[in-house]
This record gives C-alpha cells, structure tokens and sequence, in this order.
C-alpha cells in the first residue's frame, strides 16, 4: 500500500473499527492482563478514567531489580500519558520494569494536552521528573522512551540540564529530533503569527518551536555525541503524518540504532498517533531496552490508528 492509498483510508471506518475492537471480549486492557494494540485503546482510557497513569506505571514503591536495574521513564507526545502509553506501558510492567510516566508541559487544557509549552520549560520538568524517578528508585539511571515531541524535547535535558548522566538507553519514537513540517502545516505559522501581532505562537508553543531551522529547533542539537555513553534508538515510520520528513526521526552516530518500522515489515502501516502501541515496535522498544535478551520481530498487518486487525 502506497502513502497515498494509506491516506485515502476512511477516518471514520477506521474509528468505527477501533470502537468494534473495544467492545470485543478480551481485548480491552481491563478485561485481561495483555493490552490492546491499538491507539483507540488509550482514547478510551482517557474517556473512562481521565487523567489516570497508564496501567501499571507510577508504582512508586516498584523496587528495579537485577534484571532491570534502570526504571523507565515514558514521555508522551502532543496529549497526555493516559493515551500514549496504554500500551507500553502494562507491557513493560509485565515484563519487569518499573515504569513510571508524566503529563508534562500543559496548558490551557491542562492534563488533557501536554508538551505544548516552551520547549525549555517541559525539558526542565522532564528533568525534575528524572530526578524525582532516581531518587524515590534508588537509580543512578533510567531509561527514557519518548513519543513525538517525547522523544525530542529531552536533548534539551541533555544539552542544557546536566542530564546526559543519568540516562543509559534513550529510544525516540517518531521524534521531530530535526524540526517537523507536519506535512506542510507548519507553512502556515509565519501567517498566523503575523495575523495576530503580540501573540508570539513559536514562543509560546513547544511543538511550534520546532519548525525546520528555527533557532529552538538548532539549540536543541539531537547529536548523540554529546553522550557517547547512552545507547540511542530511533523507531520511525514512512507513513508518519506529523514528524516530517520521517527522515527527521534519525540520528547518526557510533551509538544510534536507526529502525524504519517498514523495513522490518512491509505490512505495518502504522502512522504517528498508532506508532507507541504498534506491536512491531513495541517488540523493537522492549529489545532497546534489554538487547542481552533480544528476541525476533514478528511481521503483522498494523493498520493507522487501530493497530492490528481484530482476529
């Protein structure tokens, strides 16, 4: 399937599939101990316990262990963990890890939308968040997983907040690491900031601040040789509508693993929004995390925003 024809995809059919897959018995998150693959499973969490950690996270007396000694920190993208990491994160927990999320950088809508504030300001709570993990764990260190901007804003962290020790795995998924032309929208900021004068849109919204170029998107310097000592993986795929070009997921260096989801299986058409619960890289972030014990990545059909198909 071409990106054009995985564009003329109905919306609709697709929420409408999601939905059936909700309401079928065994494949909701609460009806068994395995999640649904799928991001319509998060939108319901958050429609039937807003502003809920995902299952599993945020047990703070989780001691890690021997196995998994590094807690795991997963950061949402544009939205709140409720939704990003229904998922991953009752995965991991299942796996062993301690695992713990934050909504961070929220605005106007509070715990519903965060990482919309400077790029700056969700790095420093990132930070503190970070720190936080450490201290009530015990750690030295912890592995980060990041969604969207989750996956970007933390080398601010790394380049300004003193916090490249105390990462060893970072995994970035469909991350703006270089700007994002959200498949041509961010055209349109130069128009909307110059039609409201004062309102200062790039200054005041994170994801705005990273629009190919702009002087945010150059600070933030996603160059992996400023920590040679943390291992980076990146998961992106070719049929993302947001992080553009997907190319802008990519890093480069001695200490990178680059993953494009299609070269692992041509029958994933995950896009942005699905990426965090697709079952191909979620197999791809759990390997990440404990390469020692890494296992094959199974092909599956991975359709936008439902995941797999209901079988």
């Amino acid at each position: 399937m071409s990106r054009s024809a995985t564009g003329r995809l109905s919306l609709a059919a697709l929420f409408t599939a999601g939905l059936c897959a909700a309401a079928l018995p065994g494949t909701a998150a609460a009806d068994q101990p395995d999640p649904s693959y799928s991001y319509f499973g998060g939108l319901a969490a958050e429609l039937t316990a807003p502003g809920q950690p995902p299952p599993g996270a945020n047990d703070w007396s989780c001691a890690p262990t021997a196995a998994h000694p590094n807690p795991v920190v997963l950061l949402h993208g544009l939205g709140n963990d409720t939704v990003g990491w229904n998922t991953l994160s009752p995965v991991l927990v299942n796996a062993g890890y301690c695992v713990f999320t934050t909504t961070y950088g929220t605005g106007a809508l509070g715990p519903i939308m965060g990482a919309v504030t400077p790029v700056e300001t969700s790095a420093r709570q990132i930070s503190d968040f970070i720190d936080r993990v450490r201290a009530e764990t015990g750690s030295d260190k912890v592995d980060l997983v990041g969604h969207s901007m989750g996956g970007a804003v933390p080398f601010y962290a790394l380049n300004h907040l003193g916090a490249a020790p105390k990462i060893d795995h970072y995994v970035a998924l469909a991350a703006p690491l270089h700007g994002s032309t959200v498949s041509g929208l961010a055209d349109l900021q130069p128009l909307l900031e110059s039609t409201a004068p004062g309102m200062e849109l790039a200054a005041q919204c994170g994801p705005c601040q990273l629009s190919p170029g702009s002087r945010v998107a150059v600070d933030l310097n996603p160059d992996p040789a400023i920590a040679p000592a943390i291992r980076f993986t990146t998961v992106v795929s070719r049929y993302d509508e947001i992080a553009t070009p997907w190319t802008t997921g990519l890093l480069d260096g001695p200490n990178v693993d680059n993953v494009v989801l299609q070269d692992l299986c041509a029958t994933d058409y995950t896009e942005h929004f699905e990426l965090p619960a697709d079952p191909v890289a979620v197999r791809v972030v759990l390997n990440a995390l404990d390469p020692e014990h890494a296992r094959p990545v199974s092909c599956t059909v991975v359709l936008p925003f439902a995941g797999p198909p209901v079988r």
